[in-house]
């Protein structure tokens, strides 16, 4: 299950990011209205968690553009507001849920687990292409009877791939969306992880390629052969 944290106030988002990892979900985290609007209509998300308050869009105006663009995912807002009319707001706004700060982490999980029920929690638990289904609960990638299991970080990639076959994403992309826009680590280990996968891939026998478009990024998409 993939979900984004659009959340201004760092400390918290990178809570809510841990937390929700500890609990077997793939999570995206950006700071600003502007990321958050780029990211949910470029991945496909079972859940979004928006705060109100954020730099540049707020996450009011962000839920509504997304919604007008036929986007379907979920969403719980977090915010420090908790007056009926703003609830009111953020509702009519698109939203699924509302959790006025500050929040018991329990109550924030169950919240999630909530929204991710409405989005079909089971229907979403195998993603396939071509030969290839990866199983999102079991952490497994499976051809047939073969099946190799993956890393944390190797499923976050896998994931983000499976979800948007034949879409073509940079290194830096790739290192923001799983590792974070904080991350030390060196974009060397996006390459690193490429090639964990390839190797599991190419032990699958899959006619599944994870292609190099050069200058470009990469990119998962059914071999011709």
């Amino acid at each position: 299950m993939r979900i984004l944290i659009a959340e201004d106030e760092i400390p918290i988002a990178k809570a809510l990011k841990a937390l929700l990892e500890r609990n077997k979900y793939t999570v995206d985290m950006v700071h600003n209205g502007n990321d958050a609007l780029d990211y949910i209509t470029e991945v496909s998300y079972d859940a979004l968690v928006l705060d109100i308050m954020m730099p540049g869009l707020d996450g009011l105006e962000v839920l509504r553009r997304a919604r007008a663009q036929g986007v379907a995912a979920p969403a719980l807002f977090l915010t420090a507001r908790s007056e009926v009319e703003d609830r009111v707001t953020g509702l009519d706004a698109g939203a699924d849920d509302y959790l006025p700060k500050p929040f018991a982490t329990a109550e924030f999980l169950a919240r999630v687990r909530a929204l991710t029920r409405r989005r079909g929690e089971y229907a979403h638990a195998l993603l396939t292409l071509g030969d290839l289904t990866l199983d999102t609960a079991e952490y497994t990638l499976r051809v047939g009877d073969a099946q190799e299991r993956l890393s944390n970080k190797e499923y976050q990639l896998m994931e983000l791939l499976m979800r948007n076959p034949r879409q073509v994403f940079s290194t830096e992309r790739l290192m923001e969306t799983v590792w974070g826009l904080d991350a030390e680590a060196d974009l060397d280990v996006v390459w690193t992880y490429i090639g964990f996968l390839r190797k599991k891939l190419k032990a699958l026998g899959a006619h599944v390629e994870l292609r190099t478009i050069r200058g470009l990024g990469y990119t998962l998409e059914e071999s011709l052969c």
